[in-house]
């Protein structure tokens, strides 16, 4: 299969988004699939990502990736988007390609940077099929960004819901791959929506024999740490992330809890980087801030720490969660967002009302005084993901690019299909399928 991804961001920005990618290209490549990827430059960011040219050109066989020419997303120094002039890049590379089907990750974000709706009209153009992938709700992340006045953010919020709906129902098929999401995508009035389980993660890859009694002496020079209850944040260090009620909350925190008996890790970094170490700096005397981890890296650090927080309340999915759960310890989170889709409350970690300082801070105060608890939760959890496994969650989504490829087959040589352009004004070309091992390649030459 000839498959052309549109995403909004890549390696080596660490999120799920970019993670997720990232493993799924992998095992494309595995599968002897061919992959086109475009995502935004990142060579402006190159002082802090100096290894950003090992996720450009043929990273892997079978797959190459497209950096597109890139504006700053919003005025965010860390996020990149592709820029208005760079989608003449993407339609020159698809000419070449002619791949089988489009897929595209955040299409309302490349929207923005596009001002178009990215692989449609390619793909009617050429009769293949283009799908797009629900990754992000920007209608929630609008008040961390827009501190607007209260009608001018509703006339906002509104035009934006208006343009995301028609961004998603232009392409073929809308992927969620959370069941707490799907529903919210539904009624949003977005009416081309699939569920799929679509993440996951390497099991192997999370085994406990990755614990070791000095791992944050031997590897981050924290001798300390590793005699003390470990808690761990994970992601980015961005608003929309839930660090305004982190930084908050744990003003009480630190009154209920003797914090002297536990070290805070925090891997991840971002424009709120000074602002969390200088106002948990004050509240705990463990504080570690270990900047950007390398995905290779990320399970051996949660397998070595004893449980797992996140205070973001706007979450599609989760795949921090999921890797957690992996590494066998428990998540405390918010009753919010995708996150609870595979959080058993009490069973393999807590959840905690949101916004509620007070419920946060006792369900953590159980975990960090309880290890016995901790250890229990920690092997419910490492069971309750099991059916978990990116080959898997990969093979679901192959299936729907076939699925779809295969809807757009015809099998009639004689019949005429639309190339695109307005009802009644289309031109049209005789099709002839041509079967292959791997797929059908419909071959279009002008009447």
């Amino acid at each position: 299969m000839k498959i052309a991804i549109i995403a909004s961001g890549f390696l080596p920005i660490l999120d799920g988004v970019t993670v997720s990618g990232w493993q799924r290209l992998q095992i494309l490549s595995q599968q002897g699939h061919q992959v086109l990827f475009f995502c935004p430059d990142y060579s402006s960011l190159a002082k802090d990502y100096p290894n950003w040219r090992d996720y450009t050109g043929n990273i892997l066989p079978g797959v190459r990736v497209e950096n597109l020419p890139s504006n700053f997303f919003m005025g965010l120094d860390y996020e990149p988007n592709v820029s208005r002039d760079s989608y003449q890049v993407v339609l020159n590379e698809l000419e070449q390609f002619q791949p089988d089907i489009i897929h595209v990750d955040e299409p309302e974000r490349l929207y923005v940077g596009f001002w178009r709706v990215a692989g449609v009209n390619y793909a009617r153009r050429t009769g293949i099929p283009c799908v797009s992938f629900f990754r992000t709700n920007f209608l929630d992340y609008l008040s961390d960004y827009f501190p607007l006045p209260k009608l001018l953010f509703l006339l906002v919020k509104f035009l934006l819901k208006k343009l995301i709906v028609w961004v998603y129902n232009s392409y073929d098929l809308t992927l969620v791959t959370s069941k707490i999401t799907h529903p919210k995508v539904i009624n949003l009035g977005i009416k081309n929506t699939r569920h799929s389980n679509l993440v996951g993660f390497d099991t192997d890859r999370f085994e406990r024999n990755l614990s070791q009694a000095d791992f944050f002496q031997s590897q981050y020079r924290l001798s300390k740490a590793d005699q003390l209850v470990k808690i761990i944040f994970l992601g980015r260090l961005y608003p929309d992330k839930g660090w305004n009620f982190t930084l908050d909350a744990f003003k009480i925190v630190s009154q209920q809890i003797d914090l002297s008996k536990v070290a805070i890790i925090i891997a991840g970094d971002g424009p709120m980087r000074q602002e969390i170490e200088a106002k948990l700096g004050k509240l705990t005397p463990n504080l570690h801030l270990l900047g950007r981890i390398s995905p290779e890296d990320v399970p051996a650090l949660l397998v070595n720490c004893d449980l797992h927080v996140t205070t973001s309340e706007k979450e599609t999915r989760g795949l921090t969660i999921l890797e957690a759960f992996a590494a066998g310890i428990a998540v405390v989170a918010p009753r919010s967002g995708g996150v609870v889709e595979n959080i058993q409350d009490g069973s393999n970690g807590f959840l905690y009302n949101p916004g509620d300082r007070l419920d946060f801070t006792s369900k953590l105060k159980i975990l960090i005084e309880n290890s016995s608890l901790r250890k229990e939760m920690g092997d419910r959890a490492r069971i309750s993901v099991q059916e978990y496994s990116w080959q898997q969650s990969v093979q679901n989504l192959v299936n729907i690019w076939q699925e779809q490829i295969n809807e757009r087959s015809i099998i009639d040589d004689g019949l005429l299909v639309p190339l695109g352009g307005s009802r009644g004004e289309r031109p049209f070309a005789r099709t002839k399928v041509v079967s292959t091992n791997q797929r059908s390649l419909t071959h279009i030459s002008s009447k």
